[in-house]
């Protein structure tokens, strides 16, 4: 239920809000929003249509586009659902929604897996694309192990990680943002050229029913991982300014369905196409299979390389944020440059350490996307709507949210009672992880249930 207490302090902590002005305007917003999304995801679509096939690959692309741009207006309009209050964050939401404790308990855990699982991602794709960069240009030279590559990456991260907030890094978002739709349109274009190998095959991949499924379900938490823009939403959205004549959902929105239909010239080429030159060989990376023109290969691993440095920052500056304040309030170190350097460098070391002892980037892809990514994108802004502005029964956004839960229970039921998938999950270590997110779902349902009934 909606709490009818005294309103959480939202919109951030004043001590940790070193200098950030409202004044980004909606095409700040695109750019943010084409970096957040477009990025190490779109080169692993080709390898998630193999196991999905023609007709349900395509149509999980789409529907995922419709439902994920659905539920990104609902995170806008909610954004100032309070007269006189922003929610700045994710968090500031759930709280309001569900409640001081049982909000942040619902949609942190949530938020930090998308925030710092991209981060981690992003590393390991900067790292390969580097290696494939100097590899093309330097076929003789001595290979140096993949480690060393993440590590040159993540080096750059720890310059890049002391810009103050999401206004200070525009730049680098634009320049990642044009960089996202060049290497889609290098990628597609060369695979056309390429056309089919000889021997390439559309069927699905022979091996035990358990393993099909399995892998259909890692290459719908691709897709889902595609997608992923909502982690940071609401931070986008605090960059613009806000009046009554102009509330900030107008530009903010409009920023984000040009970014979508970028998104949509990036996703879908670059998905068809390389599923149409590769079939079920193609690499988990699709630029990792293309060869020729060498040097327009080189130049889109390059584009990469820049594209997710710009999209590492998008989804770190959130948590930066979240770290100092919590370092400020409640261990009263004081702010300034040296809390900065200590605690964002240590943040950008963890997801260092993480992306060098996990390099798996297809796993890494499925992973995150089916467990973090899909709350945060596909249902939790449902709950969350539904908890605050309670529509009317059988109304058209009552029956499109409550279709929405009802499609993701279903679907992670299928996934959890499928008999042949039990020799994949029976390790302790993965059915803590299903459990957790069936017990998530439960609370944030549960709770949206209850307000409706009082």
């Amino acid at each position: 239920m909606v709490s009818t207490s005294v309103l959480p302090q939202v919109a951030g902590d004043d001590a940790s809000k070193e200098a950030s002005p409202r004044r980004a305007k909606w095409w700040y917003a695109t750019f943010h929003n084409v970096t957040a999304m477009v990025g190490a995801g779109v080169l692993s679509l080709p390898y998630a249509m193999a196991h999905l096939g023609w007709g349900p690959g395509t149509l999980a692309l789409v529907v995922s586009w419709c439902i994920t741009l659905y539920t990104l207006w609902l995170m806008i309009q909610l954004h100032e659902c309070v007269p006189g209050t922003r929610f700045d964050r994710y968090s500031d939401l759930g709280r309001y929604a569900f409640g001081p404790r049982l909000g942040l308990w619902i949609v942190v855990p949530q938020q930090l897996i998308v925030q710092v699982g991209c981060d981690t991602v992003y590393m390991v794709t900067g790292g390969k694309c580097l290696e494939k960069f100097m590899e093309i240009l330097y076929p003789e030279s001595t290979k140096l192990h993949q480690s060393y590559w993440i590590c040159i990456f993540g080096s750059i991260q720890f310059f890049l990680s002391q810009l103050p907030n999401l206004n200070s890094i525009a730049a680098v978002s634009l320049a990642a943002a044009v960089m996202s739709l060049s290497y889609s349109t290098i990628t597609w274009v060369a695979c056309f050229a390429r056309g089919p190998a000889s021997d390439v095959s559309y069927a699905y991949k022979m091996t035990t029913a358990s393993d099909s499924m399995f892998r259909v379900f890692s290459a719908l938490g691709q897709v889902a991982f595609a997608y992923a823009g909502h982690g940071v939403i609401l931070e986008i959205q605090a960059t613009i300014p806000s009046t009554p004549t102009k509330p900030s959902r107008m530009p903010m929105w409009k920023g984000t369905v040009v970014a979508y239909f970028i998104t949509a010239l990036c996703y879908f080429p670059v998905a068809m196409a390389g599923y149409w030159t590769f079939g079920q060989e193609v690499d988990d990376n699709v630029l990792m299979a293309l060869k020729r023109p060498r040097w327009l290969i080189a130049a889109a691993n390059l584009m990469v390389v820049i594209h997710v440095i710009g999209s590492y920052q998008v989804y770190a500056m959130p948590v930066f944020d979240s770290i100092e304040s919590i370092l400020i309030t409640r261990l009263k170190l004081p702010p300034g440059i040296a809390l900065r350097l200590i605690a964002r460098s240590a943040y950008v070391a963890f997801t260092l350490f993480v992306g060098v002892t996990f390099p798996f980037f297809a796993d890494l892809l499925g992973f995150f996307g089916g467990f973090g990514f899909t709350p945060t994108s596909y249902f939790l802004p449902c709950v969350i709507w539904l908890a605050i502005k309670k529509p009317k029964r059988f109304s058209l956004h009552w029956l499109a949210n409550w279709a929405r839960l009802h499609h993701s229970w279903g679907a992670y039921d299928v996934c959890f009672d499928n008999g042949g998938l039990e020799e994949h999950f029976r390790r302790f270590f993965h059915l803590q992880l299903l459990l957790l997110k069936e017990i998530m779902f439960c609370l944030s349902w549960g709770t949206v249930s209850i307000s409706h009934v009082r």
